[in-house]
């Protein structure tokens, strides 16, 4: 990098526009979605998507519920132009879906294009060149006049020759972009679109659609709203203009870009499913869209089996969404940190149903988008007691008291810490299986019997201590009174039950129950023990075993 001062990179101006009111906005519809993903997509794939991966996708788009869905640029090779026959001549295309093509401002592509778009119903033919003074300086060579002639020339030939095509029962609609938008003097990207829209006649029945490209993202998201806002109040014929966005993410602003742009003026959004695209990719339309929904503004796109798109997506595109893309990457949902994992369970417990959503650190239910609640905690070293109780309650069914969570907790960030990985919801419950339920040394319970007698709770039982059978009685006012004073008999160390909670676990004729007792020793801490069985009775005993095996556990 170069040291201070930088002197290798300037600022990008700001847009005098003293009166802007797009700050002042709140988005509350959605905008016309087109995806690019089989164009600006595909293009940027190390390996493009073969012609049946593509009608695979365009299937997959037209499900989600896209109306306008760029098919590629049928005038660059033949198999863009046999992909875009396919479409039509197989009758893929619903009648309330446009395709749209992409072709540069030349006659001969021009001419070919149109040959593609033969029998469709309903096309957006979309022309561009570009603008800026670096393009217009580098590669083209020519002044404003001369870049504004290579546009409206192109429209006119192309009013002219799709002349058959309409007559024939197509519909055809003008989508012009100045490419490098951004990068292009207002005032010039407004001359050119104004001489574009005065070639093509649109009218507010049959708009012309004017898509201004961040075709690199130069500047702060901010200043692209005020372009595009400028644009819009300056356009003559504004009623009868679609202005449309096609932002990239070299920043990593696309989203936000975009949806300052909508707040702008803006009424249509062109990008790709997840973001791929050229270099840092285009708009990701998920996010946007899944943003609008969790204010309350539906997308219009069907958004709910998230888990579905994607597979697709990336069989498709031999790309992995990453783990924290926003709602489809797979940590998303996923909260590691123990004092999130406790507002999350807590907040959660509390959200009544049909009410507005408003659980800690998720900001839309995953239920709405096909999205597991599974994966919401995991645990690592970072997590807490409220993580690891969230998992054994709702993958496995225990329910532990609050003084429980806290011990457990401990036990599980130690072995998070010995391991240095995540812990799975199967190593958890395996640990508080061994921990808590499957101790059997040193004392194991063989066989234990209650009987009521002058309002007392008389008890025989069979168990070993380190090996050797003994057989005992107690009695008490209740079984693990009973149970304590007979193990009071012998040499064992003397202990108080702190606290008892039990609950069913499952349902039905096969439920069982589930026991938690807290005992003390004279001489250690507080310890807990779990017990199962389809005797609640029999239950609390094997947890008062547990803890008491616990207590006695070497280290």
């Amino acid at each position: 990098m170069q040291s201070p001062p930088v002197t290798k990179y300037r600022p990008f101006p700001p847009v005098p526009l003293p009166h802007r009111q797009w700050p002042d906005r709140t988005l509350t519809r959605a905008p016309v979605w087109c995806s690019v993903d089989l164009r600006d997509g595909n293009q940027a794939l190390a390996q493009p998507m073969s012609v049946e991966e593509k009608l695979e996708f365009f299937d997959l788009l037209v499900k989600i519920g896209f109306k306008e869905i760029e098919v590629g640029f049928p005038s660059a090779s033949q198999i863009e132009f046999d992909f875009c026959r396919r479409l039509i001549d197989e009758n893929r295309i619903p009648d309330d879906v446009a395709i749209q093509v992409l072709c540069q401002c030349r006659e001969d592509l021009i001419t070919r294009s149109l040959e593609a778009l033969r029998g469709a119903k309903s096309a957006i033919f979309h022309l561009y060149n570009s603008t800026s003074p670096a393009q217009r300086r580098h590669v083209f060579n020519l002044d404003r006049a001369g870049v504004v002639r290579i546009a409206t020339h192109a429209v006119g030939y192309l009013k002219e020759q799709m002349r058959p095509l309409v007559a024939a029962g197509t519909r055809v609609r003008l989508e012009y972009s100045p490419e490098s938008f951004t990068s292009t003097e207002l005032d010039f990207a407004l001359e050119i679109c104004e001489a574009v829209t005065d070639v093509w006649q649109p009218t507010t029945t049959d708009p012309i659609i004017l898509n201004l490209p961040a075709t690199v993202e130069y500047a702060t998201p901010n200043i692209h709203a005020d372009q595009i806002e400028w644009m819009c109040t300056h356009l003559t014929r504004r009623a009868a203009t679609i202005v449309s966005l096609h932002t990239h993410n070299d920043r990593g602003t696309g989203v936000a870009a975009t949806e300052l742009a909508l707040l702008a003026g803006a009424d249509r959004v062109e990008g790709t499913l997840f973001g791929n695209g050229e270099r840092t990719g285009n708009l990701d339309l998920v996010t946007l869209a899944l943003n609008l929904y969790t204010h309350g503004v539906h997308p219009g796109l069907d958004l709910g089996d998230i888990n579905h798109i994607r597979e697709v997506y990336e069989r498709c595109t031999r790309l992995e969404v990453p783990p924290r893309q926003p709602y489809a990457g797979e940590l998303v949902f996923t909260a590691f940190s123990g004092s999130h994992q406790d507002a999350i369970k807590k907040s959660w417990s509390v959200q009544p149903p049909g009410a507005p959503w408003d659980v800690l650190y998720i900001p839309i239910d995953p239920a709405d988008i096909g999205r597991s609640y599974k994966a919401i905690i995991r645990i690592n070293s970072q997590s807490g007691k409220g993580g690891v109780a969230y998992i054994l309650e709702n993958e496995f069914g225990f329910a532990l008291p609050k003084a429980m969570q806290k011990e457990i907790g401990r036990l599980i960030n130690d072995l998070a810490d010995t391991k240095g990985t995540e812990l799975t919801a199967a190593e958890l419950h395996d640990f508080f299986r061994r921990e808590y339920l499957d101790r059997t040394a040193p004392v194991a319970l063989t066989r234990f019997r209650t009987t009521e007698r002058d309002s007392a709770v008389q008890c025989e039982l069979e168990l070993t201590i380190d090996g050797q059978p003994q057989t005992l009685a107690g009695a008490g006012n209740g079984p693990i009174a009973a149970f304590v004073a007979a193990l009071g008999t012998t040499a064992l160390p003397k202990f108080d039950v702190l606290s008892y909670a039990e609950h069913s676990l499952g349902g039905g004729a096969e439920a069982r129950a589930v026991s938690y007792i807290q005992i003390k020793t004279a001489l250690g801490r507080p310890l807990y023990g779990a017990g199962i069985d389809t005797n609640i009775e029999l239950a609390s005993i094997k947890a008062v075993v547990s803890a008491l095996n616990r207590a006695l556990a070497p280290g």
